[in-house]
Parts: C-alpha cells; structure tokens; sequence
C-alpha cells in the first residue's frame, strides 16, 4: 500500500458499504481522497461510523449532476479515480429501473466525461461493476471476462451497459493517451457495517438483533460470497498494475475460491452458528418474487495471471470477521479500530 501514499485519489460511491471500506484503506496508506457521493443511503451507515470525516475530502453529490461532478473533478485533480457510485439493488432496480438506468449508465458516462474533461491529470480508472453483468445460462462453471454481456434484470443490465460504456470510451478516447481503464466484475461482498435492504448478510443481522429467525427468499440460490476487504483491495491492486503498466488495462473478475461459491441458505446457517445465541433460519421463498439467478460463478484466472492476485479468506473467515464487527458495533466499541484491525489482518495474510 505504500505505492498510494501521497496519491490523489478519487472515489464515486465513497459514504457506501464498499465505497467506506475503500476510503478507510486509503487512508490508512496516506493518498489524499475526495469522494463524490450521495448521502449515505442508510441509517445508520458505515461512513458514518468509520471516523473518515476530516482525514478526506468528502463531497455530498449525485453522478447525474455532471456540471457539479466536474466542478469537483477539476478541483480535486486526481491521478486514480474509483467509480464505484451505482443503485446496487436488484430489487430496487425493478421498482425504479428509470433511476437505475440514469444512475449506473450515465453516471458512468459522466464520470469518463470528467476524466476526459481533466487531461494530464488522471493516470488510472478502475470502473466496479458485478459479476451479474453476464448472460446468466445457469452453468455449473465460472464465467470469463470474455462471455456475453446481458445482465437480465435492470441492475444487472444496467452495469452491463456501465460495462460496454467502459470498453468503448477507453477505445475511441483514452488508447494512447496514458489514461489506463478497467472494469473490476465482483460477486457478492459480505462484512460488518453493510445495513442494506434485500442483502443477505444485513437481513441475518436484523433477524438476530429482534431475536426472530430470518425467512430466506432464495435458500438454494448460489453466488460467489467474499469479505469486502478481497475486492477493495483487488481494485486498488488493478489501479496500481495499470497506473505502472498500461498494458495491463482491460476487465477482470473478482471472486473468491470454489469454498466461497455457497447457496444463500448455506450462508445464513454459517452466520447463525458463528453468532450463536440460538440464531436460525426458515425458508421464506416467495412464489411471486421478482426473477434472480439461481446460479452465477466466477472464473478469475485473468486476474491471477495478470497480477498474481489470490483471495486470502475463505468464506468462514469472512462470516467470522462479520459477526466480529457486528458485535462490536452492537457493544459500541471503537468501529474504526475494529475496521483497521481487520485491514491490516488481511494484509498480512
């Protein structure tokens, strides 16, 4: 992480669950940080309770406002940028795919406007979308970064779009120029201080704070699972290949091992038993639910050969420094000294 002391930084997306974690990792290293974000979307919030006010630029702001985007942008002069501003809710995304839309496609256009806007500044973009930007054909093998794009529901076909805007904006704009851009395609991230609606690991953490059992939508549905802290770092490790080496610009996949390929109902049963106290779960599948995949693996052989990148915690470890956290947060102990704790754990792995 040294290579990022003293970098400037900017981060879209930064008052998120990933988008806080990010932030207290880079500072942490020392780069100068400037988020651009909304409001953190929940009460309570993980920026919040991170203690990153003061120690970086944080700067309330939609990315559909490009004027305002812009502004920001020009001021901050950044040589690394980080997009990770989306609506990141499948279900959401059929309630508003309007919003979705304008928010994960243009704001990603937006976004590469400004690094247009701003030459000689940027050296590095790394564009995070999801691994659920593929044709999902339910295959029992990983996808590589080479398969269809054509994200079925709204959010993923919007991060879909986010994708080809990527491809083709470092092709018809930035080839040559010294600007390197990649997209990052993650599975799911689980980790202390996500409160989010829909998600797995918040709903369990609800369930358990009321002392009721959680009723899960999708037991049997199968995802790639990883702590939040093997992404984040992957995309810092991305920005950083791709700032020394332009040739390594392009689009990876971020995944964890084959342990961390679990259903949704094996994952709520390994967080009750870290968690104890009696906690379980019930099958609460809804006849009439929205469609989500059954199925969705990752390939990131890409990634390990570019740069040499393996995930370091297998699915127990990141379910066991979830319920860490959580349990912290419930004793109101110190969030930010609990959060740098596990940061330097994982470095050190």
């Amino acid at each position: 992480m040294e290579f990022y002391r003293g970098k400037r930084v900017f981060v879209t997306g930064h008052t998120g669950f990933k988008g806080s974690w990010l932030c207290r990792a880079l500072v942490d290293a020392g780069a100068e940080v400037t988020g651009w974000s909304l409001p953190a979307p929940t009460e309570p919030n993980l920026f919040s309770l991170a203690g990153l006010e003061g120690k970086m630029t944080s700067l309330i702001g939609d990315v559909r406002d490009y004027p305002g985007l812009c502004a920001a942008f020009e001021e901050a002069r950044p040589q690394i940028v980080l997009h990770m501003a989306a609506q990141p809710i499948v279900r959401e995304s059929y309630r508003d795919p309007r919003t979705t839309y304008e928010t994960n496609v243009m704001g990603t256009v937006n976004l590469l406007e400004c690094v247009r806007a701003c030459p000689g500044s940027v050296r590095s973009v790394v564009n995070v979308t999801t691994d659920k930007v593929y044709k999902n054909n339910e295959w029992v093998w990983g996808y590589r970064e080479e398969e269809p794009l054509d994200g079925f529901d709204p959010y993923s076909n919007s991060k879909s779009c986010s994708e080809l805007v990527t491809h083709s904006y470092g092709s018809a704009f930035f080839a040559g120029t010294g600007i390197s851009v990649s997209t990052a395609r993650a599975g799911n991230v689980i980790g202390g201080g996500d409160f989010a609606p829909d998600r797995i690991i918040p709903d369990c953490v609800r369930a358990v704070t009321a002392g009721k059992p959680l009723a899960l939508r999708n037991p049997g549905s199968v995802r790639p699972y990883q702590h939040v802290l093997e992404p984040i770092f992957a995309y810092l490790l991305i920005a950083r290949r791709q700032y020394e080496d332009g040739g390594l610009a392009g689009w990876y996949n971020v995944g964890p091992g084959e342990d961390g390929c679990v259903s949704t109902g094996a994952l709520a049963q390994l967080f009750c038993e870290k968690w104890g106290d009696g906690a379980g779960w019930t099958d609460g599948s809804e006849p009439d639910a929205p469609h989500e995949a059954r199925f969705l693996k990752l390939d990131c052989a890409k990634l390990r050969a570019a740069m040499d990148w393996r995930p370091k915690w297998d699915i127990c470890r990141a379910v066991d420094e979830t319920v860490n956290w959580t349990k912290v947060w419930l004793a109101h102990g110190d969030i930010p000294a609990e959060m740098d704790r596990e940061i330097q754990l994982y470095l050190e792995a």
